[in-house]
């Protein structure tokens, strides 16, 4: 017989975990720079009689929660991001960011609030056989946290049997759990193609190599690449974020080079190294027929965020016991961003899942200067995480 529904519960400090995570929201910090954050979540863990771990990726924090029961020997992980971003919130709220340029656009604060309800409430029970671990990441928007917590050796000193995280999503309703058995976040690629041409006069162009009237086919090329190359049931995406060539203040001059950035997104590594081979190819031999150079710098950052069907299953299971099958959403489309909660999938087994919070159809979207955590869900998210640990790991019956 599982535990009761831990929502309940943890409603009852849900107005304690609102005020932290609006306290949180009005004072964001960027990747590896989480000092503030990190240090209320130690002392709150520390609180609770939690055992706390410092400085696991720089900024990270790791609790530790025993059940009452350990002949399982199972450890479980439950994973939450803190960092914000360098956005200017354009908020009207009281509790705003009050670091100009920077603010929670994405929900990590809600995050942290989450596994703080949980871990308040695991702390209090302890209606598990086995360990959890509570995993509180820094720097996930770009720096890779996750990664610089598994340098750190975060499996090799709380070697999890599995491991879960949750990112909130404003196009599900609120309260309403999203998860997909196989790919849910895209891997996430930056390019830089460098070409060189030769400059000169803009009324003498024969006497030039044009970089940019390269670099304009450039772009129509790698264009192709998804439509031509990449298989019509695969996904990928390639996409040209900066193109920098030239001094506006210097209309008649042709430059000497230009430099086109952008991001490429695909689901299985095959697709990844196929696009980046046609990107070598394209961007060489259109600049070749040109008389120029071009030199293509691709850099692999993020790799895709995969569950494992098992894991994700139960997810899925656990979320439906919990609120009903309408609020279970088991095939949820994929998202072409990124997360790299990837590099802790690629290590152990688990499962990435959505907290909708509602907001899209207002444009309350994800890394938007207006965007803000629906408070209503913590309760929600706090009971996943607590059932996900009470119903992987159960007390043994009597």
């Amino acid at each position: 017989m599982y535990p009761s529904n831990p929502i309940e519960s943890i409603r009852q400090f849900h107005q304690e975990l609102t005020t932290l995570r609006r306290d949180l929201h009005a004072h964001p910090e960027i990747g590896f720079q989480e000092l503030r954050t990190s240090g209320i979540v130690a002392g709150s863990l520390e609180a609770l009689g939690i055992d706390v771990h410092r400085g696991i990726g720089k900024t990270g924090v790791v609790g530790v929660i025993r059940g009452k029961e350990h002949t399982s020997g199972r450890m479980v992980g439950l994973r939450a991001d803190m960092d914000a971003l360098p956005i200017t919130e354009a908020g009207q709220s009281q509790y705003c960011s009050t670091k100009p340029g920077l603010m929670h656009a994405c929900g990590h604060d809600g995050h942290t609030a989450v596994l703080l309800g949980a871990a308040k409430y695991l702390a209090q029970t302890r209606n598990f056989n086995g360990t959890a671990v509570l995993i509180f990441q820094p720097a996930e928007e770009g720096l890779g946290g996750a990664k610089a917590m598994l340098d750190d050796g975060l499996f090799e000193r709380f070697p999890c049997d599995e491991i879960y995280a949750l990112h909130n999503w404003p196009a599900l309703p609120p309260g309403t759990i999203g998860i997909n058995p196989g790919p849910m976040m895209a891997a996430s690629d930056k390019f830089e193609i460098v070409i060189e041409g030769r400059g000169g006069h803009g009324a003498h162009p024969y006497q030039t190599i044009d970089p940019i009237v390269v670099a304009a086919q450039v772009i129509l090329g790698l264009q192709t690449i998804v439509s031509r190359n990449v298989h019509p049931i695969d996904s990928a995406v390639v996409s040209i974020g900066s193109v920098q060539a030239g001094n506006p203040a210097g209309p008649s001059v042709i430059p000497g080079d230009a430099r086109i950035v952008g991001t490429v997104r695909t689901f299985k590594d095959s697709v990844q190294a196929l696009v980046e081979s046609r990107m070598r190819v394209l961007a060489d031999s259109i600049a070749q027929a040109h008389g120029a150079k071009a030199e293509l710098h691709y850099q692999r950052s993020y790799p895709a965020t995969i569950n494992t069907p098992r894991h994700a299953n139960f997810v899925a299971d656990v979320a439906t016991e919990l609120f009903g099958v309408d609020r279970v959403v088991r095939d949820l489309i994929p998202s072409m961003g990124s997360e790299d909660f990837s590099f802790m999938l690629g290590v152990k087994p688990g499962a990435y899942f959505r907290l909708g919070q509602g907001g899209a159809e207002s444009g309350t979207l994800l890394h938007n200067s207006r965007y803000d955590f629906n408070d209503e869900v913590i309760p929600v998210g706090g009971a996943m995480f607590a059932a996900i640990i009470e119903r992987s790991m159960p007390l043994l019956e009597r």
